[in-house]
């Protein structure tokens, strides 16, 4: 892949349906701050590029818990990694996309929300099992276009309506609902909702946790989270590798505009529907009682739109959805057929993974429904702050160990297993906590533990992250290191080596490859060249059925042991040619420069 195509990816695949229902209803209840969490996307999507891709190239990786099973040895890492990564991708991925998606058009179309979700994903099933990666990340280009454009449309019809920034300013602060409860402030718009800046013991969105924790959730997402990397993996080289990040940074500037600020003009339009508190009216309004900021934007597109644009704008959701989960269920798929049902069928053949990895995403869709009437009610009816919440419950021990693995070579797996194990059970004991006592509606008493109502989850990710730092590395410094030929292209310092990298023994005896062909004959495909369907006579539902998933059992052409060696070489390079090297660089500092002024601006 070129760099336009991966920029254009990475952007659609994190900005799905759900960061437009997300971000507009938090920028609709609390103002500018959460677009902060946009802006950071741009330095960590510039790590992305200039450390940690090169590293995972020369690695000769595809997929992140591949990369700790090289780095470390072992297998209970890389394991527990891929489960890791399929519960956060339910949790804070897949029903979120699910559930906004189908609220917009339940809002929108007026169907009932589980009949919106079946064809939603009705639609995005059918080219995610029949295109793979390459369907997935074109796809992702076009749909960013048609993203970009309708918000933008959007957003100048919103402006136009309140009289631009300076009107949006007034109007926002007067947006008080006209039924409130009695005695309290909550109706209130807060008076720092204009400034990103916020006090660091009660803000909504303190400063420190939106600097550095917010850092941590963003390595997490966008430096180790397979959805992500896996389209920086696919370019043509590094240099694209890192076009495709500046394009997606520069991307990332846009949603504070055309979707934060859009949900601040959705609540001054209309205060009495999106910003009501009384909990009897808001149940009315979108069925829940703890608020109805998430439906800020699609309000704003229904109301505001003409007839014509408003079918733009729910292609615009549907298009942002399905591109986040066709992400979404590509890269799960690939985790989990790669690390861990080759782990216990390690014989498995081509076909028989593409199968596994397709019903595996029909398994995901189910787990994902069930789980979306526990979104409704999360996290005061914000959807955004739930996903970072839960997030930072889980993701920061993956950033922690990823980080010391690239540049510290004395962590060992034992150092990492651990530091891992622990910040698991932290994380886990506060996201119980946080569904077992559940937010107060306006008016309510606040009886939560201090560790949940005082402790703001971005502050909770520093500790956290810091906390698995700390145990990985004693333990690492109480046990054997790792040898350095077990280092050699496995860290920021030794990416450049000439030298050939001795990989682990595996533990369970078990193919340490990655291309393993299965040998036995058990298996329901097999690579005998009479089993081609392209020459045995097959059912027709059987020849449509290998065209419709892709499915090729002709045996692969044999490699001599020097094309090998060439082909390993270069998909392991990390050369660049100096022009495009340096167009790279000073394109990073550029984006750099405007994403400081902009914190400055409205900081």
């Amino acid at each position: 892949m070129t760099w336009a195509p991966i920029g254009a990816s990475l952007m659609s695949s994190n900005v799905g349906s759900g960061l437009f229902i997300g971000l507009a209803g938090t920028g609709a209840a609390g103002g500018l701050a959460v677009g902060g969490f946009e802006w950071n996307a741009s330095w960590v999507l510039i790590a992305l590029g200039w450390i940690f891709v090169p590293v995972y190239i020369a690695a000769g990786v595809v997929t992140m818990p591949q990369y700790l099973r090289k780095r470390f040895g072992g297998q209970r890492i890389r394991l527990y990694l891929s489960v890791l990564s399929l519960i956060l991708y339910i949790f804070t991925k897949i029903s979120t996309d699910i559930f906004s998606g189908a609220l917009f058009i339940q809002i929108s179309l007026g169907w009932n929300l589980y009949v919106s979700t079946a064809v939603l994903l009705a639609v995005t099933a059918i080219y995610t099992i029949a295109g793979g990666l390459s369907a997935v990340i074109y796809t992702d280009a076009f749909q960013t276009v048609i993203m970009v454009v309708g918000a933008f449309v959007l957003m100048f019809i919103g402006f136009k309506e309140v009289g631009w920034y300076e009107g949006l300013q007034k109007k926002y602060m007067d947006s008080f609902p006209s039924v409130i409860v009695p005695n309290t402030t909550c109706h209130i718009p807060r008076a720092d909702a204009f400034h990103m800046f916020r006090d660091p013991l009660t803000g909504d969105l303190p400063w420190p946790g939106l600097i550095f924790g917010l850092t941590v959730l963003a390595t997490w997402n966008w430096c180790t989270d397979q959805v992500i990397v896996q389209r920086s993996l696919a370019a043509k080289n590094l240099s694209h590798a890192k076009g495709g990040s500046v394009l997606a940074g520069y991307l990332k500037i846009m949603p504070m505009f055309f979707i934060v600020m859009p949900g601040m003009i959705s609540r001054a339009l209309f205060p009495d529907e999106v910003g009501c508190v009384d909990p009897e009216i808001c149940k009315s309004v979108c069925s829940t009682t703890v608020g109805c900021s998430n439906i800020a934007y699609p309000k704003l597109v229904i109301e505001l739109m003409p007839i014509g644009v408003r079918g733009l704008m729910i292609a615009v959701m549907v298009a942002a959805l399905m591109s986040s989960l066709t992400s979404i269920f590509n890269s799960s798929s690939t985790l989990f057929t790669m690390d861990i049902w080759k782990r216990f069928r390690c014989t498995a053949s081509e076909q028989e993974l593409m199968i596994v990895g397709r019903v595996f995403i029909l398994l995901l869709v189910v787990i994902s429904i069930l789980w979306i009437p526990i979104i409704q009610t999360a996290n005061s009816g914000q959807l955004f702050d739930y996903i970072q919440s839960i997030t930072s419950y889980l993701a920061p021990p993956i950033a922690a160990i990823f980080i010391l693995a690239v540049f510290c070579e004395r962590i060992n797996e034992e150092g990492a297993f651990w530091g891992l194990m622990a910040g698991l059970i932290v994380g886990l004991t506060r996201m119980i906590m946080e569904f077992a006592y559940s937010v107060p509606s306006c008016g309510e008493v606040d009886n939560r533990p201090a560790v949940l109502k005082d402790v703001h989850y971005l502050y909770f990710a520093i500790i956290l992250f810091f906390l698995v730092i700390i145990i990985s590395t004693v333990v690492s410094l109480c046990t054997p290191a790792i040898k350095k030929e077990h280092l050699i292209h496995m860290t920021w310092w030794t990416r450049h080596s000439k030298e050939r990298q001795e990989e682990f023994k595996d533990p369970w005896n078990l193919p340490t490859t990655e291309a393993s062909v299965s040998t036995t004959e058990d298996v329901e495909f097999s690579t005998k060249e009479e089993d081609d369907p392209g020459k045995t006579d097959y059912p027709w539902w059987k020849k449509v059925f290998f065209w419709f998933c892709g499915i090729n059992v002709n045996p692969a052409p044999a490699l001599t042991e020097e094309e090998k060696t060439a082909l390993e070489r270069k998909l392991t390079s990390i050369e660049e040619s100096n022009p495009w090297k340096a167009v790279c660089d000073i394109n990073a500092i550029i984006l750099l420069a405007i994403n400081v002024f902009l914190w400055g601006y409205f900081g």
